[in-house]
Order: structure tokens, then sequence, then C-alpha cells
């Protein structure tokens, strides 16, 4: 089974870049006069280096996420990381910098850890659960921020809003994947370099005590790189919801292993979900892609739900 599955993964990175409204032909892809080229290079190749890389950083920091929290539900917008993020694009998009929401956007996810932590260091002793309501507080303010937003913008804006709540993978070029390949490359080398510690977290928090593990500093460390993390990769694409919460999931049930020796399959199984929901949600035949984070809950909420009861 595990075979089968690394094999339709591979069949889907291959077919993805070249399947789409515009067919594309394997024999004219190098020949730099032809549409087949600039199309498959500056849009389709790009779209699903987006799409992967930025589904592996939400995989794997829904498994963080779950981990450090001891909770299955967490995801890695949890701690209104996304939540940040949309409401600076939408003051970008009402105050007309729209062209800079993506900066924006990451500001304002850097801002809410920064908020996070300025309130994690006043607690006196490490408190996961305060830590979590104090980021479930965040959402809530964002939420009602961005109502505000929503209220004074204008039609198109509001359908600028929208568009970016739902997610998307629009990109031209590679210059938003060179960072996104640094930033995922920087978290996958954190958390393997923790994976010993990880395991003692595993198991529970007094006994990764016994063996030496400073909980709070290792729980505050692998937070904050995956915030950054879902930082960049929201920046780009908006919140895409699920993928979070459902891969370390699957992967779990179908390797029956632990999670600390799941990390690399968590991210590269993270991205191919994404790279397939694109795929789906560029070719049903709409005159527009449907959006990302639709696609997504469609896919990934029966299947998760399947799980669930056959376990």
């Amino acid at each position: 089974m595990k075979t089968s599955i690394l094999l339709l993964a591979f069949i889907v990175l291959i077919v993805a870049p070249f399947t789409g409204q515009i067919p594309i032909s394997p024999a004219k892809l190098f020949d730099h006069s032809t549409m087949d080229h600039q199309i498959f290079f500056d849009i389709r190749l790009p779209r699903m280096l987006l799409a992967f890389f930025v589904g592996g950083i939400l995989a794997l920091g829904g498994l963080i996420f779950q981990t450090v929290f001891r909770n299955p539900m967490s995801t890695p917008f949890t701690l209104g990381v996304a939540s940040g993020a949309t409401l600076f694009t939408a003051i970008a998009i009402v105050l007309g910098f729209g062209g800079t929401s993506s900066l924006f956007a990451f500001v304002g996810a850097m801002l809410t850890v920064i908020i996070l932590f300025m309130v994690a260091s006043r607690f006196k002793t490490y408190d996961s659960s305060s830590l979590l309501l104090v980021g479930i507080a965040l959402s809530f303010f964002y939420a009602a921020a961005l109502m505000v937003m929503f209220y004074i913008s204008n039609l198109q804006e509001s359908y600028e809003i929208m568009r970016f709540t739902m997610g998307s993978l629009d990109i031209v070029g590679f210059e938003n994947i060179y960072l996104l390949v640094l930033t995922s490359l920087f978290l996958l080398s954190l958390i393997q370099y923790y994976r010993y510690e990880l395991r003692l977290l595993l198991t529970s928090y007094e006994f990764a005590y016994l063996k030496g593990v400073n909980v709070k500093k290792l729980n505050y460390i692998l937070l904050f790189t995956v915030s950054l993390a879902v930082g960049v990769a929201v920046s780009l694409t908006g919140p895409i919801g699920f993928v979070g919460l459902i891969i370390p999931h699957i992967l779990k049930s179908i390797y029956a292993e632990s999670a600390d020796k799941l990390i690399v399959p968590i991210f590269f199984y993270g991205g191919v979900f994404l790279v397939l929901c694109d795929l789906v949600g560029r070719n049903l035949g709409t005159v527009t892609d449907v959006p990302i984070g639709v696609v997504t809950s469609f896919l990934g909420a029966p299947f998760f739900i399947y799980l669930l009861i056959k376990r």
C-alpha cells in the first residue's frame, strides 16, 4: 500500500504541470519560441512548486502544533497567524496598497507571533493552554477587525479580500519560490534536529522533563519556527485550511509509526495533497479556477471522516 501511494504521488507531481485548460506538448517544452514553454516554466511549474512547498509547511506545522498542544484538532492556524495575515492583507487592499499585499500579510503574521511570545514571556511557568487561549483571543479580535474592513471597503475591494481568504495559488515566475524553498528547508532541518526531543514530547511532558528536556524552551522554538514558516506561506497564498489537520492523521494511520519518524513523509505528502487539490481545482471546467481552500475542504473532509470511522 505504501509503495502504491508513493507511486501515485509521483504521478500527480509529473502530471500536474502538464494538465490544464491549455494542453502542453512535452515535445515543445524546451522550444523557447513556443507558448508551451512559456506556460510551463512561467506559470505551471512555479504554481506546482508553490503548492508543494506550502502544502508541506502546513502539514508539518499541523504535526508540530498537535504535538506541542497535545490536541489532535490543532492546526498551524491555531495561534492566529493566518488571521493576522488576512487582516493586514485586507488593510493593504482598502488603503490602496494591493500590490504589496503579500508584504502586509507577512507583517501581520509576524506581528501576531511577536504578540504571542511577548505574552508568553509573562507566564511564570510554561502553560500551553494559556498560549492557545491567547491565540484564540487574537483570532476573534482579528475577525472583528476584518468585518470592519469589509464594511468600509467597496465592492471590488471586498471581492479581493474574499478571494484572499479562500486561498489562491496564482503565481507567475520563480521570484517567491526561492524564499519558500529556503523556509521549507529551514523548517525541515530544525524539526529533524529536535527529532529525539519531539519523540519524548509525544510520550508526555513529564517524561521529557525527566530526560532533561527544557520543554518550555523547546516548545517555544518549535512554535516560533512553525509560525514563521506558516507566515511566509500564508503571505503568498492566503489561508488554506484542512491540510495541517488531516495530513498528519492520514500519514499516522497509513504508516502506523511514531510521528517523529514521519517528519519527511508528512511534509512530502502534504505537498502532494495540495498539488492534487490544485490539479482538481484547475480542471473542473469552470470559467475561473476554484479557490484552493474550497477544494482542500471538499476532498479532505470526507476522506478524514472515513479514516476516523474505519479506525
